[in-house]
């Protein structure tokens, strides 16, 4: 996995996580607190969540082969979107059940100094991986808001981390109220009213996640900076004078696949036609580096045929 894979955030709240679950389980075993037990579960799903994505950024390193001509780029995405699966079922999902029956049936916190001790401390182990994600996250995302990188980020790592990390900061929050509500009024439901709050925001976590990855595993085309450069790139006014038309696709995060019908000028010998294409694939690549598989058609420009618009059929998913 390369740099901007997130590795050094993906390992930073592994380890935070790995000791924060066994931290909340001892807690849980001393006080009996439910939102605690939910808070160790979502923990275990966290640690269990950043090994996939290391998995898969080791498995997407594969060389290509005939099978799969392409490289297995994609393998991020596919244990991206694993991810979000087990954050919704083993962290959401068991919340909630957990939160439900605590509010059914409600009992008393013991030894309310050790949930809040361990909170204590989570809260300050995920805030240091919450501040390694960040701090890897501006470097890649420029001028962009947080909302817009999470939705156009081409690397899963670091949208699955932000969300998991930011969420377990405001789950830790939810989970403290819940003890200090406890303890206060001497009513265990609110404890159970936490776990339930808990286990909605993993959830909803979940899905954000899973609707992110599950594009990225569609098949996302290049970004319009990108887009633009690769135009302007194939273009030098002599040999290609325009782009018909053109189609982009991620391969993986690092790996873009560009296929362009470009317009050669009608009295071009074959060879000329062999030497253009060969310099805009290296003006592309010069221009957009990640652009590492390029199919350029040469074709004569009309006026005519543009003004038609494309043949639905020559499209991926069109129909005639």
């Amino acid at each position: 996995m390369s740099a901007s894979g997130g590795t050094k955030a993906i390992v930073a709240a592994l380890g935070a996580n790995m000791a924060i679950a066994v931290s909340k389980f001892v807690a849980f075993a001393f006080s009996g607190s439910s939102s605690m037990l939910a808070e160790g579960v979502h923990s275990v799903a966290d640690s269990g969540n950043q090994a996939l994505l290391l998995l898969g950024g080791k498995k997407a390193q594969k060389k290509a082969s005939e099978e799969h001509p392409f490289g297995y780029g994609r393998e991020r995405y596919v244990y991206g979107f694993l991810v979000s699966i087990v954050l919704f079922t083993i962290g959401g999902v068991f919340a909630l059940y957990e939160g439900y029956e605590k509010v059914e049936n409600p009992h008393a916190l013991e030894n309310w100094y050790w949930p809040v001790g361990v909170l204590v401390f989570a809260v300050v182990a995920e805030g240091f991986s919450f501040r390694t994600a960040v701090k890897e996250s501006n470097e890649l995302r420029g001028g962009q808001s947080w909302s817009s990188f999470i939705r156009t980020a081409k690397a899963p790592e670091l949208p699955v981390v932000l969300l998991e990390d930011f969420g377990a900061l405001i789950g830790l929050v939810l989970a403290l109220g819940g003890v200090v509500l406890s303890v206060t009024t001497g009513d265990g439901v609110w404890d159970g009213i936490a776990t339930l709050c808990i286990g909605a925001l993993l959830v909803l976590i979940a899905l954000v996640l899973a609707a992110e990855t599950k594009s990225l595993l569609l098949g996302e085309a290049a970004g319009p900076a990108e887009l633009a450069k690769i135009r302007e790139a194939a273009v030098d006014g002599e040999s290609v004078t325009r782009v018909i038309h053109m189609r982009t696709l991620h391969l993986g995060p690092e790996e873009l696949l560009v296929a362009a019908k470009i317009a050669v000028r009608g009295d071009d010998t074959a060879v000329q036609v062999a030497r253009a294409i060969d310099e805009a694939e290296e003006r592309i690549r010069a221009a957009v580096p990640i652009a590492r598989v390029i199919y350029l058609e040469p074709d004569i420009y009309s006026e005519a045929a543009a003004a038609a618009g494309e043949d639905p059929r020559a499209t991926p998913g069109g129909s005639g």
